[in-house]
C-alpha cells in the first residue's frame, strides 16, 4: 500500500471534497481518501502507480499538486457510520429551511429570503449527492450531479430575472419584519448545524470539522439578509433586499458550476 499526499490550494469546503470524491470514484487502486480541508491537503491510500489519480485531481483545476509518496503498512480503514447520521441531520435542517424561506420569501416579497432558500437548497445538494448516490454506478452518480447542477442554475436564473423585474418596476416594499425574523431562525438553524458538526469535530472527524467552515458561510448570508431587512425599513427602499438577493444568487450559481464539473 502506498500513501500519497496532495496539496489542493482551492479546497476550502465540502463542495470541493465531494467534487474530488466523485472524480476519483471508480479508480480501483484507491483504498481510502483522507481529507484535511483546513490545511488544504488530501492523503490518498492506493496500490500501484499514482499517475491516473494525479491526472484526475489536476483536471479539476483546484490547484492540486502531488507532494510526496511513501509506502505504508496501513490496510484497514474504518467507515464512521455516525458521520452519515450527522450529515443526514444537517441535510434535513437545510432542506426544511429551504421550504420555510422560499415560502415566506414569496409571501413577504423578499428576494433576499428567496435567494437564501436556494442557498439552503444548494447546501442540501452538497450533503445529499454523496449520500443519495452511495452504492450506485459512476454513470448514475454523474446523472444525479448533472440534474442537481442544472436545477440550481435554473432556479438562480429565474431569481435573477425576478430581481431585474423588481429593479425596473415599481414594487411594494418587502416585509422587513418577516425578512429579519425568518433570517434569525435560519441563523439559529445554522447554529444548530454548527453544533452538530462540532460534536463530530470532538471525535476528530475531518470531514465534519471541515463542514463547519462551509456552514459558517451560511451564517454570513443570514446576517446579510438581516442587515438588508433593517436597511429596507430604514431607507424605505427595496434595493437592499434586491442587492443581497443578487449576491446570494451568484453564490448559488458558482456552487452549481462546481457541481457540474463532475458530469464531464
Amino acid at each position: 500500500m502506498n500513501r500519497t499526499l496532495f496539496e489542493i490550494t482551492k479546497m476550502d469546503c465540502p463542495s470541493e471534497e465531494n467534487l474530488i470524491r466523485m472524480k476519483l470514484d471508480g479508480i480501483s487502486s484507491i483504498a481510502n481518501l483522507d481529507f484535511d480541508i483546513p490545511n488544504r491537503q488530501l492523503t490518498v491510500f492506493h496500490s500501484g502507480e499514482i499517475d491516473q489519480i494525479e491526472k484526475s485531481i489536476i483536471e479539476l483545476n483546484l490547484g492540486g499538486k502531488k507532494m510526496a509518496t511513501e509506502q505504508t503498512d496501513q490496510t484497514e480503514f474504518e467507515e464512521n457510520t455516525n458521520q452519515k447520521k450527522l450529515l443526514w441531520s444537517v441535510l434535513a435542517i437545510n432542506f426544511a429551511f429551504f421550504i420555510i424561506e422560499m415560502t415566506t420569501g414569496v409571501i413577504s416579497k423578499s428576494m433576499g429570503l428567496v435567494a437564501d432558500s436556494l442557498d439552503m437548497l444548494a447546501d442540501s445538494f452538497v450533503y445529499g449527492i454523496s449520500l443519495i448516490a452511495v452504492g450506485g454506478t459512476i454513470i448514475k452518480k454523474k446523472r444525479i450531479v448533472k440534474l442537481a447542477g442544472y436545477f440550481q442554475i435554473t432556479l438562480a436564473i429565474i431569481g435573477f430575472v425576478e430581481v431585474l423585474r423588481r429593479f425596473l418596476g415599481d414594487e411594494n416594499l418587502p416585509n422587513f419584519s418577516t425578512m429579519i425574523i425568518v433570517s434569525i431562525f435560519a441563523l439559529i438553524a445554522n447554529g444548530i448545524c454548527l453544533y452538530i458538526l462540532q460534536k463530530s469535530k470532538s471525535k476528530d472527524e475531518v470531514h465534519m470539522k471541515a463542514s463547519m467552515i462551509f456552514t459558517s458561510n451560511d451564517v454570513i448570508i443570514n446576517l446579510g439578509v438581516i442587515i438588508a431587512g433593517i436597511l429596507v425599513n430604514y431607507l424605505s427602499s427595496n434595493k437592499p433586499d434586491l442587492i443581497i438577493g443578487t449576491i446570494v444568487f451568484l453564490l448559488v450559481i458558482q456552487g452549481a458550476f462546481r457541481i457540474l464539473k463532475l458530469s464531464k
